[in-house]
């Protein structure tokens, strides 16, 4: 709607308001994942016992986006096909594992969230083809958890200088397995793979998570926002947000579920 108002898209013929079709505003359990409708709008998610039970993370970042007024309207599938690589949900959802379900004429299929990104606000969908119907995401165990945390100018409301996103499982005094996405660290929403092989099978110790930062720093892709901040600028407050969203996560996982 705001490209159109502004004038960076084709005008089009009609409009489809897909809010109304049960199956895409639906959250809830099947099988062994949670799935979330592309249409649930933001505040919805924020607010679920689900999601905060098996999202903390995604629950996190639906919370932060924008303002009340857009989160009650705006949904998590809009802030996902926009493709932008510092999208609140989308790291989130990227950390959580998720994989979309879209669906054509035909066919439905359901693809690992990255393969929907092809650039800066590019997504691999086919725009009038085909259809984000939802999110399925891995239900949380004992001993797992998540966490989100974002950097913002005060008072904003627009993208995050720098967010983060960890899923970790903890077993004893060590690191079972962990996922880290973070935004923007490179032209499409990026997974720090480098960093949790650094992180896995470790105790997490202010040596390890020294040693983790640095990978962290090398395979990054900071750049400069001319509205928000400068890579510099990001590689210097990266390390808080990774600590501080690393032990939260490392808090959360010590109870059964």
């Amino acid at each position: 709607m705001l490209d159109l108002q502004q004038g960076r898209h084709a005008p089009v013929h009609t409009l489809v308001d897909l809010t109304s079709i049960p199956e895409m505003t639906v959250i809830e359990v099947r099988a062994d994942e949670l799935f979330i409708g592309a249409a649930a709008p933001l505040s919805r998610i924020a607010a679920s016992t689900l999601a905060g039970q098996h999202a903390q993370a995604l629950v996190e970042a639906c919370s932060l986006i924008a303002g009340p007024q857009v989160r009650s309207v705006a949904t998590l599938g809009g802030n996902v096909a926009h493709a932008l690589p510092a999208a609140d949900g989308t790291i989130a959802l990227l950390a959580l594992d998720a994989q979309a379900e879209v669906a054509d004429l035909h066919d439905r299929r359901r693809v690992p969230l990255a393969d929907l990104f092809v650039g800066p606000g590019e997504s691999a969908l086919n725009a009038g083809r085909e259809l984000l119907v939802g999110f399925y995401i891995p239900l949380c165990a004992a001993y797992q958890a998540s966490a989100f945390k974002r950097i913002m100018r005060a008072q904003g409301i627009a993208l995050p200088i720098l967010n983060l996103a960890v899923w970790l499982e903890r077993r004893a005094d060590r690191i079972a397995d962990i996922r880290i996405a973070v935004g923007p660290g490179g032209p499409v929403p990026f997974r720090a793979s480098a960093t949790e092989k650094a992180l896995n099978g470790k105790p997490l110790t202010a040596e390890a998570v020294s040693a983790a930062l640095d990978v962290l720093l090398q395979e990054a892709r900071f750049r400069t926002s001319p509205q928000r901040a400068s890579a510099e600028y990001r590689k210097h407050i990266v390390g808080g947000l990774f600590k501080d969203t690393l032990e939260t996560a490392w808090t959360r996982a010590v109870s059964d579920r």
